[in-house]
């Protein structure tokens, strides 16, 4: 059973930087970053697969880094000259080796169904 736990958000400035952080337990070949602001849909921010290659949103991309420590099993976030709309909650996601996981709320980005989440961490951006 997979295990996502986040960490790192908080309050910036807009042009401002903050980075998130994962740990995950359990075995998952894609993770990502979603994040759902305030009336609006949950939505992919960044993913990264197994053998390391990464996805951004047309809307963080050239400002947000995603990496991942294999040693640790443990997501990051790097935020750069971030904006108000970046504000929102951020969830980490982990898929399942065996695709859409059933009985979960599974929600497809850049070729990973994410079956797995964080309780998410706020980001706040004024």
């Amino acid at each position: 059973h997979v295990q996502l736990v986040e960490s790192g958000g908080g309050s910036a400035q807009a042009g401002g930087s903050l980075r998130l952080s994962c740990a995950a337990s359990g075995d998952t070949p894609c993770m990502a970053w979603f994040r759902q602001a305030p009336g609006k849909e949950r939505e992919g921010v960044a993913g990264i697969d197994s053998d390391g290659g990464t996805s951004y949103a047309d809307s963080v991309k050239g400002r947000f880094t995603i990496s991942k420590d294999n040693a640790k099993n443990t997501l990051f976030l790097h935020m750069n000259r971030l904006e108000t709309e970046d504000t929102g909650m951020y969830y980490c996601a982990g898929s399942d080796k065996l695709g859409p996981r059933k009985g979960t709320i599974a929600t497809y980005f850049r070729g990973c169904w994410y079956s797995y989440w964080g309780q998410g961490t706020q980001v706040t951006v004024s």
